[in-house]
């Protein structure tokens, strides 16, 4: 035997070392369990608060009940992941923080393929099933309805004025016959606005060369209040006009009124 086989055999060999466990996570059991716990109770506790807030009015139309339920989906397919995550990002931001003084690097960890793919797959199948009820609630909205009331909504700084092209009537005040389908079209002389009324729930932008359009139709009477939805200049909080949706009767006798008053038939 060679000298130096003799050395090898000799010298002891050091035992391997086991990688140490990073302080900050010393004694923790099962943090990932934990930290999802902490998100789904945050997640039931924040849905709770933000079903129970009344968001809206009291709605006024036939599309307040499919919007209103369209709203309550989307908090509560939203809220739950948007806490769930924040919770598990304060959450170990606190819990797993280096103490004063430690300047060592983390321990190095490997990316998990099969969560990601779960985490970008479930959102995805998430925004497009709520993308399509979405667009079933809104294209039965948009459905043309028999005996319809053509109004024209136009915009400008900062005032709206309706237009009943079917009675040659125009004015400041919006006037609607209650339970009768109302379609809307919207447009504007000057910049950007949006037309929308709290109550009636669907609000459309008016679009400078373009013409948009709603409709609905109003179930409630009463007096409410044309909001512009849109930054469109100084006086844009004093964008607002008043809307009353009266009997047939009322309507009726108020536009032969508009019409005796500009000398119409």
């Amino acid at each position: 035997m060679s000298e130096s086989e003799r050395d090898s055999e000799a010298r002891p060999v050091a035992p391997a070392t086991e990688p140490q466990e990073d302080p900050r996570i010393q004694g923790e059991k099962h943090p990932i369990a934990r930290m999802i716990a902490v998100g789904l109770i945050a997640s039931v506790i924040g849905t709770a608060i933000v079903l129970w807030m009344d968001w809206f009015p009291t709605d006024a139309s036939s599309a307040g009940n499919d919007i209103d339920t369209l709203y309550d989906v989307l908090l509560i397919c939203s809220v739950p992941i948007f806490v769930l995550v924040m919770a598990v990002a304060i959450y170990s931001v606190w819990k797993f923080r280096a103490r004063p003084g430690d300047m060592r690097d983390g321990a190095p960890i490997h990316g998990n393929t099969r969560l990601e793919i779960v985490w970008v797959t479930i959102p995805f199948i998430m925004v497009s099933a709520l993308a399509i009820y979405g667009w079933i609630v809104l294209d039965d909205l948009e459905a043309k309805q028999p005996n319809e009331l053509n109004v024209n909504v136009t915009g400008q700084q900062f005032n709206w004025s309706f237009g009943y092209p079917g009675e040659k009537v125009r004015s400041n005040t919006l006037m609607l016959p209650v339970d009768r389908p109302v379609h809307f079209r919207i447009n504007t002389e000057d910049v950007i606005h949006s037309f929308w009324v709290p109550e009636f729930r669907l609000k459309s932008d008016a679009v400078p060369g373009l013409t948009t359009q709603i409709r609905l139709t109003p179930t409630r009477e009463g007096r409410y209040q044309v909001v512009c939805a849109e930054l469109c200049g100084l006086g844009h909080a004093t964008m607002r006009q008043v809307v009353r949706v009266v009997p047939a009767g009322e309507f009726d006798s108020w536009l032969q009124e508009q019409r005796d008053q500009a000398g119409g038939p």
